[in-house]
């Protein structure tokens, strides 16, 4: 252990053994004062102490060191001052990373160096043999010597930061920062298996990070500057991975960061999902998960157009088309026809993966091909005008293999488009996030796609092909490679083919009887031939010796036999009930039990939770005290060691020491020391103001002469430099005269060649300035003319529109003139209507006046031998009429009044009433009109609000003619018509 007082001392300890050569014992000196517990307050001289520390574990090589002092140190300035930590963290780094970066130059210096006396000969002969006996070459042996140490101790490095920085929610920055420059480490040297293990240590991380939420400094992944630094990492982790081409890592990166976005319920900015999905195009791609690598495209082209305002048409077209090329990439089968249950719930497993990764939330109980397949990808394309957006090759290419029908000539059709495409692509200039647009990496699938509809289309066609004929046909492919291709699609039940190579032909559709539609047909057939059989002839029941002898025994066990059935029926009810009844008293009692025993584990556990808080709390109290005590020694021990008297034997052997007692001494005897070293200041103050004073008294004659020499010396040397300056000025002068003269021989020649210059740009100028205004004055009739055609257009049309306005509004005139002209022949006519049947009603009430007078003197003339009648009868009454001597004139009375009465009501009367009264020779003389008809109403009933009209019905008979109406309904007054 340390025996240093203060850490000054150890620190001058360490650089004189370092001085000496003593590293090995600098190093000791220093992780014993780092490690000892009297030390556990920050100072800024345990900073120095551990950048000296880091620098001799560097040099040494000694990583556990290293990471034991960085522990002791995050212990001590966790909660005072973590910026000095992020520091010496820092330098450790800076100095591990120079000296890995150092032995590389170091090691290809000494590769590059011709260490050889003979520069004829290519090796040494101990050279040769060195190789011949390690078996490796010299570069490989100066790695090994010289980069392989401090490659390992780098690494080492990176795992100790990141292991010491892990759970530090204050550094989140710094362990980023060290996780970027371990990537970036692993990306330079290619260091594969460092990179995985790197990886799972982050994912432990975070794993743990998760699992134990309890701890005091942990990160809060809800923060955004957290959740943000954590997928940055991840991200950098999937790009180094991509890049590195481990896939595997790769898709585990992406699941990564999409658990980490799960966890936080948040999503990234546009510009990291740009990141996601691009990698995840090339992580499906190298996999052939051909339909979520044309999803992820997809989802690219999605972001792009929605937030990359600055993105070209150029670059939207090769984003469109690789999505479009990606989606008719994507086989047009499942391949789910002859796998077994197990690994379709794999498969089912793997895909919903899948589709969580690429942002799609699927049911569980749902099959993803339901939701995530070709021909919906297609139609989502469609919808979404992903594929106006492509080229005009992809879109024909498009059609081609999704909607026309061409057996013959589908391939030659194909492949110019092909070509054209392989011949697309480059890198995007709007859109640097994504990678580069490659079209020829989809011609493969789009070969096998174009094979696959062909045969297809072929299958439909023909029945047997000719090998040579389908070779011709399909040029991507020799016939071994499309045989391939239809053996697969045959597997997957895409197309039904068989090739025949004795005959050299392809037959296409299911000719073998081996075939699924004929398995069973023979089990089928007599099967249905059985039950047709025993549909038509049922077979005979054969009664048997006992029903012969007694005839009606079978009755009597057929209702035994019923009874006993239903007794039993009874007997299993009440067993069902019986155990019914059991099962629930077994749950209820194990209901009971659980509750109860829930209930005491609950107590027992909050029993034992107060017992472990008790015994926390307990053990706080003990350390606290115990801390207390030994601060309290510790103290004693530093006032023992800085005083000069003595203390009393009570308080150096303890006795009734405390914390606050040790405190007071150690106060009191920092203020008698301040109060000491005060006085020795001012004292020293006042010493050196004497000493200055008598310095400068001293000094200021010597520097007055010393100032008056400087003047003299700088004169002298200003005359000088001002008699060289006028030398030089006088030479420059001569020179430029000398070159005048001579350039002043050419100055004919440049006047010369500057007029012909001038003159030929004045005829350039004329010229040009000609062509122009004759293109003004062109452009200037050309603009008059169509001005003129428009006016004339112009003029044509609204000519045109007055003339359809004015005959619109003769054509409204018109209909209401029709309307009102229609409207005064409706009123005319309902006015004639109105007075024809005023008159009819006048009419009828006369002929009505007449009929009952009439009626009257012949009721008087039959009724001269009788009674009168009763006072208050009606005449037309039947009861009125008494005797019985006159009952045929009654009964005609009756009918005739029946018959008025019915045709007064608007009731047809039936020819037989009316013959029978005509007949009776009793009408009376009817007065008859210009009409040839009479109408009977009630003379004391109003005229209705509808009109009727009457249909003529003459009849003759009797004294006279008479003509009887039946009405039928007219519309009311105020309408349109009759």
């Amino acid at each position: 252990m340390s025996a240093f007082a203060k850490p000054e001392n150890a620190l001058k300890r360490a650089e004189e053994l370092i001085n000496v050569g003593q590293k090995q014992d600098a190093l000791q000196a220093l992780h014993d004062i780092i490690t000892s517990r009297r030390h556990r307050a920050w100072q800024k001289t345990l900073e120095r102490i551990m950048f000296k520390y880091v620098e001799l574990c560097v040099d040494m090589r000694r990583g556990r060191f290293a990471k034991d002092g960085l522990i002791q140190y995050r212990i001590v300035c966790q909660q005072v001052n973590v910026t000095s930590l992020e520091e010496v963290i820092k330098h450790f780094m800076h100095l591990s990373t120079e000296k890995a970066e150092l032995a590389c130059n170091q090691a290809q210096a000494l590769e590059e160096a011709l260490d050889v006396d003979d520069l004829e000969a290519d090796k040494r002969p101990e050279d040769l043999m060195l190789s011949y006996v390690s078996g490796e070459k010299g570069k490989d042996r100066s790695d090994r010597e010289l980069v392989t140490p401090w490659f390992k101790f780098l690494w080492e490095t990176y795992r100790t930061v990141l292991e010491i920085l892990r759970n530090n929610s204050k550094l989140e920055a710094l362990y980023a920062m060290t996780a970027h420059r371990a990537f970036q480490f692993c990306k330079q040297y290619k260091r594969t298996t460092e990179f995985r293990r790197l990886c799972e240590i982050i994912r432990n991380h975070l794993s743990n990070l998760n699992k134990y939420r309890d701890q005091r400094d942990r990160p809060d992944l809800s923060a955004p500057e957290s959740l943000q630094l954590y997928l940055d990492t991840r991200f950098e982790q999937l790009k180094i991975a991509t890049e590195l081409e481990l896939w595997q890592e790769a898709f585990r990166s992406v699941e990564d960061i999409h658990g980490l976005m799960c966890m936080v319920k948040k999503t990234p900015k546009p510009s990291l999902m740009v990141v996601y999905y691009a990698k995840l195009t090339e992580i499906f791609r190298t996999s052939d998960s051909h339909l979520y690598h044309a999803y992820a495209w997809f989802k690219l082209f999605t972001l792009q157009k929605s937030f990359n305002k600055n993105l070209s048409q150029k670059d939207l077209q090769f984003i469109a088309s690789s999505v479009v090329l990606a989606a008719l990439s994507v086989p047009p089968y499942k391949h789910k026809r002859s796998a077994s249950h197990l690994q379709l719930e794999n498969e089912k497993e793997r895909n919903l993966r899948m589709a969580n990764l690429i942002r799609f939330n699927l049911d569980h109980k749902l099959d993803n091909g339901e939701v995530l397949s070709r021909s919906n990808l297609l139609s989502e394309l469609l919808l979404k005008g992903v594929l106006s957006c492509a080229t005009q090759e992809v879109k024909d290419l498009y059609h081609l293999l999704e909607h026309d029908f061409l057996p013959m000539d589908l391939a030659s059709k194909i492949q110019p488009f092909l070509t054209k495409i392989s011949n697309l692509g480059g890198k995007l200039s709007s859109a640097p996030s994504l990678p580069e647009v490659q079209l020829s990496k989809y011609v493969p699938a789009l070969e096998k796609l174009a094979t696959l509809r062909l045969l297809q289309q072929v299958s439909q066609v023909y029945q047997t092909l000719k090998i040579e004929s389908l070779s011709q046909m399909i040029p991507f492919f020799e016939f071994p490679v499309i045989e391939r291709i239809s053996a697969d699609a045959v597997k997957y039940n895409f197309i039904a083919m068989k090739v025949d190579h004795m005959k050299g032909v392809v037959l296409f559709g299911n000719s073998g009887l081996d075939s699924e539609g004929f398995q069973d047909h023979l089990v089928i057939l007599a099967e249905s031939l059985n039950k047709a059989r025993a549909k038509i002839h049922p077979p005979a029941k054969k009664a048997t010796k006992l029903g012969e002898m007694l005839p009606g025994l079978a009755d009597l066990v057929e209702k035994e036999h019923k009874r006993l059935l239903a007794r039993k029926s009874i007997i299993e009810n009440r067993k069902e009930a019986q155990e019914l009844l059991l099962l629930e008293m077994e749950r209820n009692a194990e209901m009971r039990r659980k509750k109860q025993q829930q209930i005491a584990e609950e107590e027992e556990k909050r029993r034992l939770a107060s017992e472990i808080e008790k015994r926390k709390n307990q053990m706080i109290l003990d350390e606290i005290h115990d801390k207390e005590i030994a601060q309290a020694k510790a103290l004693l021990e530093d006032v023992g060691k800085h005083r000069k008297k003595k203390l009393r034997k009570s308080v150096l052997d303890g006795e009734n020491v405390t914390k606050q007692t040790i405190m007071e001494m150690a106060l009191s005897e920092q203020l008698r020391e301040r109060q000491e070293m005060e006085k020795k200041l001012q004292k020293l103050a006042k010493t050196m103001d004497y000493l200055e004073r008598a310095k400068r008294e001293e000094a200021a004659p010597l520097i007055e002469a010393a100032f008056e020499h400087l003047l003299v010396e700088e004169k002298v040397l200003h005359e000088r430099e001002q008699q060289l300056e006028v030398e030089l000025s006088r030479q420059r002068h001569d020179g430029d005269l000398r070159e005048k003269n001579r350039l002043s021989r050419m100055l004919d020649n440049k006047i010369i060649f500057q007029e012909r210059v001038t003159s030929l740009r004045q005829v350039e100028y004329d010229r040009r300035r000609v062509e122009r205004e004759d293109q003004i004055q062109q452009m200037r009739h050309t603009r008059k003319r169509e001005r003129e055609a428009m006016r004339k257009t112009m003029f044509f049309v609204q000519n045109e529109e007055e003339k359809q306005r004015k005959m619109e509004e003769e054509e409204e005139a018109r209909k209401r003139e029709e309307a009102e002209r229609q409207r005064k022949i409706d009123e005319e006519r309902r006015a004639k209507l109105d007075e024809i049947a005023e008159k009819q009603r006048q009419r009828e009430r006369e002929l009505e006046e007449k009929e009952r007078k009439r009626r009257e003197s012949l009721l008087g003339r039959s009724s001269n031998g009788l009674s009168e009648p009763t006072v208050g009868s009606h005449p037309l009454e039947p009861g009125a009429v008494a005797p019985a001597t006159a009952t045929t004139t009654a009964s005609a009375a009756a009918a005739t009044t029946a018959s008025a009465a019915a045709a007064t009501a608007g009731k047809y009367v039936p020819k037989f009433r009316r013959e029978r009264t005509e007949d009776s020779g009793q009408a009376p003389p009817s007065e008859p009109d210009r009409w040839g008809s009479s109408r009977q109403d009630d003379p004391t009933s109003q005229p209705s609000d509808r009109w009727r009209t009457e249909d003529r019905r003459p009849s003759f008979g009797g004294g006279g003619s008479r003509s009887t109406w039946s009405s039928s309904r007219i519309p009311p007054r105020g309408g349109s018509g009759r």
